[in-house]
């Protein structure tokens, strides 16, 4: 899958979120790298022989105090590595799957739920 089929299928998931989850994502950029820079490995504890899938950078909507959103804010960012997602799914129809579960996940970690919480939730 290209970069271009696998971004429109990025899009199509999102746009398949049920209207009220939808609808409470406010100001995240959702973008698509090839794969993690060293200074992600770095941020995150890269260890060798694992691969993520996306990440979530952000203040997650549970941390976010009063004051939030009353001064200018950088947008969240949600990114999908897709040499990654290939390499765990190199069919196209595989990558839609994991497309749209680490999407999901990453936007779980926006909702504010921990990784034991997404797993749990089967993402």
């Amino acid at each position: 899958m290209d970069r271009e089929e696998f971004e429109k299928v990025a899009q199509e998931v999102f746009d398949s979120l049920p209207s009220p989850f939808r609808d409470a994502i406010d100001n995240v950029h959702i973008v698509v790298e090839d794969r993690t820079s060293r200074a992600v490995d770095a941020k995150i504890g890269y260890r060798p022989g694992t691969l993520l899938l996306g990440l979530y950078e952000g203040i997650p909507l549970t941390k976010r105090g009063a004051s939030y959103g009353m001064y200018a804010v950088v947008p969240d960012k949600i990114t999908l590595y897709r040499e990654n997602i290939r390499a765990v799914a190199p069919a196209d129809e595989e990558m839609r799957g994991v497309i749209r579960d680490t999407l999901i996940h990453e936007i779980g970690h926006y909702f504010g739920m921990n990784e034991r919480q997404i797993r749990a939730a089967g993402y």
